[in-house]
């Protein structure tokens, strides 16, 4: 029983990062429709841009704070400048620049700071307690505080102030929102900017687990869009709970299916979205979209 509970634990702290960025993937796609493949490449920039802070002597925690604000003009700017030519495009034209933006930040990460592993001081406290045989770590509660915090400021955002309401209605009815006075483009700007603000978030967290390194994510954002869609990409409670899913999930399958392996680990997250997308195709909390003809 106490390796199970372990395990469950190490599940919750994985689950919590993949949420984190799986947030930022259904912030980015209920407010400008966009799946963005490329989030897990921001995030890892941001990731090293918080670290060289750290290096110049800039605290991790205003580091962090810092990078966030930049992170968000840089997601503006990528949007304004390089997504919104293309938006009213074929979802195949968008999804192409999304991936060459994925391909653009991670070489200009190894381009800038190299492509050996460096390690990222963590902006939690090192503690640890014992109960019996297990661990609860200062990291694992820190992770759930920041996720709670995160979730809880965009269900406030979108429930319960104008802002929020006009960012869904222009993700919603680009047409409509702007016959009523709603700056689209201006929204699209700002949907991109807070999920590249929120990547970097999920970066940090990412960095505090693992050793920093431009491919960091490359298996972190497989997860996270496992979380998003199991829990439904257009709502966030499914994000979170998709992520704590995905999470333990990939705990216990490390913990109780050896055979497996570190490679085909990978195939838990995959089985968790066909088998999601088979029996309920809009995710556990997911909303059915009803079109009329």
């Amino acid at each position: 029983m106490p390796y199970f509970l372990q395990q469950l634990l190490n599940g919750v702290t994985s689950g919590a990062v993949y949420a984190s960025l799986g947030l930022a993937l259904v912030l980015i796609y209920r407010t400008t429709n966009i799946a963005n493949f490329a989030q897990g490449e921001m995030a890892t920039f941001s990731a090293f841009l918080a670290w060289q802070l750290t290096e110049w002597g800039i605290p991790t925690v205003w580091a962090i704070l810092i990078v966030v604000l930049i992170s968000a003009v840089v997601g503006a700017m990528v949007y304004a400048l390089i997504v919104r030519p293309v938006q009213y495009k074929d979802e195949m034209t968008i999804i192409i620049v999304t991936l060459g933006l994925f391909l653009a930040f991670n070489s200009a990460t190894g381009a800038i700071w190299g492509f050996m592993q460096k390690s990222s001081p963590s902006p939690f406290p090192d503690h640890t307690w014992t109960f019996g045989s297990v661990r609860l770590t200062a990291e694992l509660i820190s992770f759930v505080l920041v996720l709670i915090a995160v979730s809880a400021g965009l269900f406030l955002l979108f429930q319960k102030t104008r802002l929020g309401m006009a960012l869904r209605a222009a993700a919603s009815n680009a047409q409509s929102a702007q016959l009523v006075g709603i700056p689209y483009t201006k929204m699209m700007i700002l949907g991109w900017g807070m999920a590249a603000a929120l990547g970097a978030v999920s970066g940090a967290l990412v960095a505090s687990r693992l050793t920093l390194d431009p491919n960091m994510m490359a298996d972190v954002i497989i997860y996270a869009f496992a979380s998003a869609v199991v829990g439904g990409m257009s709502s966030y409670v499914g994000a979170v709970v998709g992520g704590v899913i995905v999470g333990v999930s990939q705990a216990f399958s490390t913990a109780y299916l050896p055979a497996l392996g570190a490679d085909l680990q990978i195939v838990v997250p995959l089985l968790l979205i066909v088998g999601v997308l088979i029996v309920k195709p809009e995710g556990l909390f997911g909303k059915t979209v009803a079109v009329r003809v």
